[in-house]
């Protein structure tokens, strides 16, 4: 599980920005919304343009040279913080997977470019290169003995060159190593607005009726959008040229997007990926920016109530509804609130004892967390 980000001359973060996600609590409520010590379930509140999607960003910049999903490079754009005369980006990840801790630390030149790269397992380094230096690889891996540690010019990163290319021998070391990259590989991040993009977890474009008829899931998606509020009933509309889904009525049938509120399109993408995140292996960290951007706040509640059920995945969630405030749904030390320099859950935002009886939705709207 993820635990903890550091950013550093990253879009809108200038100076060590930090997200932690170990700082949980005693609850005795909704334990099931952390994991291992670790918050497993969290929303983020900040104000417009506080830096909630470049947080996400940040976190999913890891996936452009570890993962071989390709991610949205057009995100990246006007990578550096535009008040800072510094050259370099830095990202310090680290992740906690049964009882053992990976740090992974680099820096870049450009979201391209690796300049330094480091990890360390239980404290203990397990590769590291620096290119300011020179292109050598330092590592401890048992099984990379015989590996050329000479990388030239190479972009490549060490990650993806040790898992490529050395036979690791099965020890707790290279077990963290693997469980790590395993871990990216099943990242993903997407967004609820109309610009709908992706990154991670898969490739490609995807035809989300088509998906969903392909899988046999006509009848499931049904009963979902019933049990959210949209009550219809659908039927597989297969031509010459694709397999759609119609809206079927007493009259007439009408194709799903032709006619879909913006609130029933969100869900239908949510939908599509929940079928995914339902299968254990798939998913390991989910972000989903704004993710309730046209639910009504009844809505909400259901898709985070979903998202408890899927315990295997870690969730961050992003929205501006404060409706959702509250210990029926997760708990104080699971939602955080963001502001330019830095962001803190409910917990460390307040000198007073939170329990569970606490109207944390009218606390945060008396302003009494800072």
């Amino acid at each position: 599980m993820l635990t903890r980000i550091e950013i550093d001359n990253f879009k809108s973060f200038n100076e060590n920005f930090v997200f932690d996600l170990s700082e949980t609590n005693a609850f005795t409520f909704n334990t099931e919304c952390i994991r291992n010590n670790i918050v497993n379930k969290a929303i983020i509140y900040g104000h417009n343009g506080c830096g909630k999607s470049n947080l996400s960003l940040a976190i999913f910049d890891i996936i452009s040279h570890i993962s071989d999903k390709k991610s949205a490079p057009e995100r990246y754009e006007n990578y550096f913080n535009a008040n800072s005369s510094e050259k370099i980006a830095k990202f310090k990840f680290e992740f906690k997977f049964g009882n053992n801790i990976l740090s992974y630390e680099y820096t870049k030149k450009n979201y391209e470019e690796l300049v330094f790269e480091k990890i360390l397992i239980n404290n203990n380094e397990f590769c590291s290169i620096d290119r300011n230096i020179n292109h050598t690889l330092n590592t401890t891996a048992v099984g990379t003995e015989s590996l050329k540690k000479d990388l030239s010019n190479s972009n490549i990163s060490i990650v993806k060159y040790i898992n490529m290319n050395a036979v690791l021998e099965t020890n707790t070391t290279n077990t963290v190593f693997i469980t790590f990259i395993e871990f990216v590989n099943h990242m993903l991040l997407f967004r609820n607005l109309d610009d709908r993009f992706y990154i991670g977890l898969e490739q490609g474009r995807h035809q989300i009726e088509e998906d969903i008829v392909n899988h046999d899931n006509l009848q499931d998606f049904e009963t979902f959008l019933n049990s959210a509020g949209i009550q219809c009933r659908l039927k597989i509309r297969d031509d010459s040229f694709d397999k759609g889904i119609d809206f079927v009525f007493e009259n007439r049938e009408i194709p799903l997007f032709e006619i879909a509120s913006s609130g029933t399109i969100s869900l239908t993408l949510f939908y599509f990926w929940y079928q995914r995140l339902k299968k254990k292996e798939n998913c390991s960290f989910l972000f989903i920016d704004e993710f309730d951007a046209f639910y009504h706040h009844s809505l909400s509640r259901i898709i985070i109530e979903k998202l408890k059920e899927v315990q295997s995945t870690q969730v961050v969630l992003t929205t501006h509804n404060t409706s959702i405030i509250s210990n029926d749904l997760l708990r104080p030390d699971c939602y955080f609130l963001m502001d330019e320099k830095r962001i803190r859950p409910l917990t460390k935002c307040t000198d007073r004892e939170l329990r569970e009886g606490h109207n944390i939705e009218k606390m945060y709207r008396a302003n009494s967390f800072e």
